[in-house]
């Protein structure tokens, strides 16, 4: 990527590779499994402008899978999953169900043998999330999970600038979010901001720099919420190494500057820029490093977090499904996120940093 950095537009080639790659063969067929408001808003919008064979749907409203079927031309629905399940035509089951009802999909969908691609979090429970792996794994079938804000074209490129060097020894990593957050029906009141948002946040840390030792957490709800559970989430992860990654999630904002901050700071430059979320709007790169110059590099993407991302992430099943490889975001290491996650929860409960080995077995 060709980029300008500073006052005499200095020409600079960078290699940010943040594209996902993309099957050889895009026509395998994809049964979709649910058709609320990340279906039509991500997964067949992105699944149609890479040209994905998305052959059938079905929905606990099959009113509405209808209606998404007729716009994006989907031959076959079901009021029923398990009669989609059934296809032997369909090779891939995206499912698109809340957390609390994915293991009753997944059992079935690798009773039918199908390859799985599965929302985050996999489930609520660290038991019920291991036990989706464990079936996919005896099953033989590949199993990816939906954690989208890897394959965002900023964060990609961030950790690419990172592993070439461009920022030296990692010191601080910070992530802003600021939204009016909506409470969730699928969340049953319990898990919200957390669980909900923040957890692509600490996938992106340990996207960046792997698992952190320890994690502390705060949470808190605001003045005549509506909904129970935390609204704002404030959380720092420390590293062996003496780095840190913090994160501020706020879920009360009220007026219209909401969105997404990111900064990336080490020995030798710094990353920063912005996820358009929730606008939709593409997201943006600064980089300032030795090895440029005493300049800013501007990167400015045509993609987005939503709904670009989504083509990366059935992207990398279909491409471990033709080389019989792990997906990039496979099972077992969604369960570390997910550990992450649960001792985050701990920490705020017991008001102590926790560790994720406190969460489930060792890895």
């Amino acid at each position: 990527m060709t980029v300008e950095a500073g006052p005499m537009k200095l020409k600079l080639e960078l290699d940010l590779d943040y594209k996902p790659r993309l099957p050889k063969n895009v026509d395998r067929p994809i049964g979709i499994v649910g058709a609320g408001w990340i279906v039509e808003k991500c997964h067949l919008p992105a699944y149609r402008a890479a040209g994905y064979n998305v052959a059938a749907i079905a929905s606990r409203t099959p009113a509405h899978a209808r209606a998404l079927a007729k716009r994006f031309a989907i031959p076959h629905v079901y009021d029923d999953y398990r009669d989609l399940l059934a296809q032997p035509t369909i090779d891939i089951v995206d499912i698109a169900f809340p957390p609390e009802r994915q293991l009753e999909v997944v059992q079935a969908a690798t009773e039918q043998g199908k390859h799985i691609l599965c929302q985050k979090p996999l489930a609520w429970t660290y038991s019920d999330a291991s036990q989706i792996v464990r079936l996919a794994q005896e099953a033989g079938v590949k199993l990816g999970v939906n954690m989208n804000m890897r394959y965002d074209p900023a964060i990609r490129s961030t950790q690419r600038l990172l592993r070439q060097g461009f920022l030296g020894q990692p010191v601080l990593a910070t992530i802003d979010l600021r939204v009016r957050n909506v409470p969730q029906e699928f969340a049953r009141g319990y898990r919200n901001v957390f669980m909900n948002l923040s957890i692509h946040h600490l996938d992106c840390f340990r996207f960046w720099f792997g698992d952190p030792a320890r994690i502390t957490v705060s949470q808190t709800g605001y003045p005549g919420q509506a909904f129970v559970g935390e609204a704002i989430s404030l959380y720092v992860l420390e590293y062996a190494d003496g780095r840190r990654c913090a994160a501020w999630d706020d879920g009360f904002t009220w007026t219209d500057d909401y969105g997404i901050r990111y900064r990336v700071e080490g020995t030798e430059g710094v990353a920063k820029g912005t996820i358009g979320w929730p606008d939709f709007a593409p997201s943006t790169l600064a980089l300032y490093s030795r090895r440029v110059g005493d300049a800013w590099v501007n990167v400015r993407f045509k993609e987005r977090w939503f709904f670009e991302a989504f083509i990366g992430t059935m992207a990398q099943l279909m491409v471990a499904i033709e080389e019989d490889a792990e997906p990039e975001l496979n099972g077992p290491d969604h369960l570390q996120t997910i550990r992450l996650a649960l001792a985050g929860y701990r920490s705020a409960d017991e008001g102590r940093p926790a560790s994720p080995l406190e969460i489930g077995p060792q890895r």
